[in-house]
């Protein structure tokens, strides 16, 4: 797939099928993960994946938002080191949003659907993790052949236009 399919087809999939994901494409949308920049080249994240059918099941407590998880094929949980100083934890979080776009656009091109949910309870994701103190994990990112349907470029997004988000020189 081109870049520019990936990134018009990319949606959030949170009903899958029961194929697996080959360990190949896997480790490709991990590699995607682990190449993105970050602030300062620092790489604050870790991934644990999670492919077994009971852990994913309780993974899915973590959050409400979370109910997909138990179907997806994998799910990587980004773990991320547990600091409290303001400045340094949001450029962490923001380090982390790249990373899961370029989780999701790596899937994406592999006609993999992915759905990300975040984290409320971080005794549960410790539980089933075991990661260790000090982190946290900040999101989980499912993933999965689509069952509804399959990725392809959507025409006619539900966006707002181009001409509502776009200011040239100022707004």
């Amino acid at each position: 797939m081109e870049t520019w399919d990936a990134i018009t087809s990319r949606r959030n999939v949170r009903v899958y099928t029961d194929e697996p994901i080959a360990a190949a494409d896997l480790e490709r949308i991990l590699e995607s993960g682990r190449r993105t920049p970050s602030s300062r080249n620092e790489q604050r994240w870790d991934f644990i994946v999670v492919t077994d059918p009971d852990q994913l099941e309780a993974l899915s407590h973590v959050w409400r938002g979370a109910r997909h998880v138990p179907g997806s094929a994998a799910t990587i949980a980004l773990i991320a080191p547990d600091v409290t100083e303001q400045t340094t934890r949001e450029s962490i979080q923001y380090d982390l949003g790249q990373v899961t776009m370029s989780i999701a656009l790596a899937a994406a091109d592999l006609g993999i659907g992915s759905g990300h949910s975040s984290v409320h309870d971080q005794v549960v994701a410790r539980e089933v993790l075991g990661f260790p103190d000090g982190y946290f994990c900040a999101w989980l990112m499912a993933l999965g052949y689509p069952a509804d349907r399959v990725l392809k470029p959507i025409r006619h997004p539900a966006r707002r236009a181009l001409t509502d988000v776009v200011h040239w020189g100022r707004w």
